[in-house]
């Protein structure tokens, strides 16, 4: 994801703030989860879905990238029930530590998101143990 041009960081923005909102994210946990810079306030949020593009910022991209496939993941998964991601992401999980899988993305930060990605797409996981092998 990187050298994006400023249009698709808008359409991203737009795309991953609904995302995070389906999920049940509060404005503070985008801005954990998004690993937004430390002097990014709260209520700045609602720019990102008026046109604000995400910030031109490699751990940005980063986490975005992996929360789309996430959602890619779940959707495939259950592709008749759209509430069923919010609900997946919100039960606990014995290979989490007993915690829900949006806690372990906020609480391990990108370690977390990526062993949530890990989880639900086989594929990720695939070309991760490729490059490992």
């Amino acid at each position: 994801m990187s050298q994006i041009n400023e249009e698709t960081r808008i359409e991203l923005a737009r795309s991953v703030m609904v995302l995070l909102d389906n999920w049940g994210l509060s404005n503070t946990e985008k801005l954990n989860i998004l690993a937004f810079p430390d002097t990014t306030r709260s209520r700045s949020m609602r720019q990102y879905y008026n046109g604000k593009p995400l910030p031109d910022n490699s751990k940005v991209l980063e986490r975005v990238e992996h929360l789309v496939g996430i959602a890619d993941a779940l959707h495939t998964s259950y592709p008749l029930n759209e509430y069923m991601p919010k609900f997946w992401l919100n039960k606990s999980n014995k290979l989490f530590g007993d915690r829900t899988p949006l806690n372990c993305m906020l609480e391990d930060g990108l370690d977390g998101i990526v062993a949530v990605r890990i989880h639900l797409d086989c594929a990720y996981d695939w070309e991760i143990s490729d490059k490992i092998l």
